[in-house]
């Protein structure tokens, strides 16, 4: 789009601090009024810290977040990210179903797991309705959580969003002790105790894969998805070649050593099975379902149309599913595998050696299964790393989570919830030992909650806004809310006294746990708001006293007292508390001996030896007359490892904090920061008296990080802009007085107090230099925010002796971020 290029009323023009006067008299000088020179990219040569190289050296050079949207994923890398719990769940599922099954009837229960696995597609297909319906309406992010909020309340919402971080949680879990029980299925000498520790190292491998972002993560975790995938449609096709030329047959099941005990099957509809036992077996197979969701929380992670590309895998996903649940429960149905109490070797492993038979190709196909199935069952966690950090962020965006989940981290991804994620998953795996068994049954709780609460609030939804087609999708809804309420009651009671309890304690508990921290965030913010605009624009005091509170003369003493200076108090007072008369008389004659004597120093009685409480009783007195702003400053040693600190108290901090609770009284605290030998001085910014911090050995590496990411950068750049680029001048090259068509983003916006001036100004910047738009007349201009791409074209003038455009003709190319279309 293209801007206007009036130059506003007279009223408007005349408020302006400078005008822009393209007729002045040239002068030749750079930098006079008539030639302002342009002003260069300015970059402060300050080398890293060691922590931040390292990170940088694990995790890759950061990705600048303008760069979010090529950080997306297309359809099918999107549907090995997403999918793969899902899709792994298959694997377990029919297994999860026989154990109830046989342990009642015995070998009839391979005549009803046929029945139950229809059952559970039942479902499926009605829940993937629904989420289709809410992908549809909520494009950027439509789980659970964002349903329930938009039409429940943030309250109701917690519900959801507790249910699924207990899901994305026990995900973590189940998934790779799944993985390694398809490991323990081939090496059958692993000890429990070697297996578990095998899954928390799995786990921290794909926190690691994780943090490095979204697109690596993809890359990696793809190709495993799909090769179970095709392992698995070779093992459907072998069995059904098998099963009708009837080579294929069903197993003996009883005698078997270390199986699950073998019940005795009888008449009637159910083969003798009660329907308790029935639902009992439902529900374990309900599992199947758990990442459902994930798609429709990622579906910012898609590619644009991100809704349309959503939709596709989500249908692309349940087909898979549903395919494979049915295909593995149809070939036990006809071989017999038998589920053993230790849960290896698996069912999945039995059917696949009993398809392929002791042949040299068989075992080729079996060991090719075994390492498909164990590879998706440990990176379908992968669903929760993406799933769970998202949804975090979302709580925490509504202020129910700490705020810090709420940023991204050093490779664009929700870093901190990852690594939230791998912690507790690590100690769930720890206390069940990383057994499957011990963990399904807390497991499909949570989810199904979450199918329950975004069926109805898209049923409300629709009730409300009554769109094209409202009454189908109300049906489609409000049944998928419907069943998953139904299997949630059966999960509850079924699996309750096999540990679901626990989860129908934890789920209350941790909302409550979110309803309180909101409060706790809502009374914070209630403090800072309530009357900051009136404080903001309250009168200046007459005095400004400020005192320096002075241990003994040394460094950190000297830095706080320069900085005194330059604040050109009406008073300035150096305080010395005396704890050590020693310490004090040590002080005084350093302070007359140094030539200190222009500023007294006041050496003040301390005689309880609270330094606390005699700062506090000094502000109150120097502020008691109510016209006094009193300021006092802190030195403080800076140390560069943590030991150091230990050697140290904080009481600097312990004053700030005590002082600042009095009105007209603000504590600052001047640092100094210390070496602390050769380790620590590899990390610091060394000073120096002529110029900026110089860079030390070791910060090359994090120099060429930094180069590395300016090339990318620019590569981005170049993608974003394409054609439009062509025909325009680095913006270092613009000349004064002279009409230029400049390309570059957008660094910083000017916002106006609303008394101020009604003009828009920010700073345009390239490699080359930078350049101050004035937009005269316009408070804001929607897409003109920092990290916009920006095409402009004007005469170039000064405003408050900068170059500047005013007015300019200008086209926005892109947005800072991938939440703004390009135009």
């Amino acid at each position: 789009m293209t801007g206007d290029s009036g130059t506003g009323t007279p009223a408007e023009a005349a408020a302006a601090p400078q005008d822009v006067v393209p007729q002045a008299p040239a002068v030749s000088t750079p930098g006079s009024r008539g030639a302002p020179a342009a002003a260069p990219v300015v970059k402060v040569d300050l080398p890293e810290t060691l922590r931040y190289r390292l990170k940088n050296t694990l995790l890759g050079p950061p990705i600048a977040s303008d760069r979010q949207t090529s950080e997306r994923l297309g359809k099918p890398t999107a549907l090995a990210v997403l999918s793969s719990d899902v899709i792994s769940s298959s694997a377990y599922a029919t297994e999860q179903m026989l154990i109830p099954l046989v342990m009642a009837v015995g070998a009839a229960a391979f005549s009803l797991v046929i029945p139950v696995s229809i059952a559970v597609i039942f479902v499926l297909l009605f829940v993937t309705l629904s989420y289709l319906e809410v992908v549809k309406v909520y494009t950027k992010a439509g789980g659970a959580y964002v349903v329930a909020r938009e039409n429940f309340g943030l309250t109701v919402a917690q519900v959801a969003a507790m249910s699924l971080l207990i899901d994305y949680t026990l995900t973590v879990a189940v998934s790779v002790a799944a993985g390694v029980a398809a490991v323990t299925s081939v090496f059958t000498g692993i000890t429990p105790w070697e297996a578990t520790w095998i899954a928390i190292a799995l786990v921290i491998l794909i926190a690691y894969g994780n943090l490095r972002g979204i697109r690596e993560a993809g890359r990696v975790f793809a190709v495993p998805t799909y090769f179970f995938i095709a392992n698995m449609a070779i093992l459907m096709v072998v069995g059904a070649y098998r099963a009708v030329s009837g080579s294929l047959h069903a197993h003996a099941i009883n005698g078997v050593s270390g199986s699950v005990a073998i019940g005795k099957p009888a008449s009637g509809l159910l083969l003798g099975a009660s329907a308790f036992v029935v639902l009992r077996a439902f529900a374990s197979g309900g599992s199947a379902l758990t990442g459902t969701e994930a798609i429709s929380n990622g579906v910012s992670v898609f590619r644009r149309p991100e809704s349309r590309n959503a939709r596709i895998t989500m249908i692309l996903m349940a087909s898979i599913l549903g395919s494979l649940v049915l295909g593995v429960s149809a070939l036990a149905a006809v071989t017999h595998p038998v589920p053993y109490a230790s849960g290896s070797p698996t069912v999945i492993s039995q059917i696949a050696k009993f398809v392929y038979g002791p042949s040299g190709l068989g075992s080729f196909f079996y060991v090719m299964l075994q390492i498909g199935t164990t590879l998706i069952l440990i990176l379908a966690a992968n669903t929760s790393f993406t799933g769970f950090p998202f949804l975090a962020s979302f709580a925490a965006d509504d202020s129910y989570l700490p705020r810090q989940l709420t940023k991204r981290g050093h490779r664009l991804v929700f870093s901190t919830g990852i690594v939230v994620l791998t912690v507790v998953s690590t100690a769930i795996l720890l206390v069940t030992k990383a057994k499957v068994d011990s963990l399904i049954p807390l497991y499909a709780i949570g989810v199904f909650t979450g199918f329950t609460m975004a069926g109805a609030g898209m049923a409300k939804y629709h009730l409300v806004h009554k769109e094209d087609h409202w009454r189908r999708r109300l049906a489609i809804n409000g049944t998928a809310s419907v069943l998953s309420a139904i299997v949630l009651v059966i999960i509850a009671v079924a699996k309750f006294t096999a540990g679901a309890w626990v989860i129908l304690i934890i789920l209350p508990l941790g909302v409550l746990v979110l309803l309180r921290l909101h409060h706790q965030y809502m009374d914070e913010e209630h403090q800072l708001e309530e009357g900051a605009a009136e404080a903001a624009e309250a009168p200046v005091l007459n005095r400004h006293v400020v005192v320096v509170l002075v241990d003994r003369l040394d460094m950190a003493t000297a830095r706080a007292l320069q900085y005194a200076r330059t604040l050109h108090p009406d008073e300035l007072r150096a305080v010395h508390f005396t704890l050590d008369s020693e310490v004090s008389a040590t002080l005084e004659a350093d302070w007359s001996r140094l030539g200190l004597t222009q500023l007294p120093l006041d050496i003040e009685e301390c005689e309880d030896r609270r330094l606390t409480r005699a700062t506090l009783e000094l502000a109150a007195e120097t502020v008691a007359d109510h016209q006094t702003e009193l300021t006092i400053l802190l030195p403080r040693r800076g140390f560069a490892t943590g030991w150091q600190r230990v050697l140290h108290d904080a009481t600097a901090d312990h004053i700030a904090a005590a002082v600042g609770q009095l009105a007209h009284v603000n504590a600052t605290v001047v640092p100094y920061q210390l070496t602390g030998g050769w380790f620590s001085r590899r990390r610091e910014w060394r000073r120096r008296s002529d110029g900026p911090a110089t860079t030390s050995k070791g910060a090359r590496a994090a120099d060429r990080a930094a180069d590395r990411e300016a090339a990318a950068k620019a590569s981005f750049d170049r993608s974003a802009f394409g054609e439009r680029r062509r025909g325009t001048t680095p913006i270092g090259e613009a000349e004064w007085r002279n009409r230029v068509r400049v390309a570059g983003r957008v660094k910083s916006v000017r916002v106006q107090p609303r008394a101020g001036t009604s003009n828009l100004e920010c700073v345009l910047v390239d490699d080359s230099g930078k350049l101050l738009l004035v937009f005269q007349g316009r408070r804001r201009i929607p897409g003109i925010q920092p990290g916009a791409r920006l095409v402009v074209e004007g005469m170039v003038g000064d405003w408050a002796r900068r170059q500047a455009i005013l007015n300019p003709d200008y086209e926005l190319i892109a947005g800072p971020e991938a939440a703004l279309e390009p135009t």
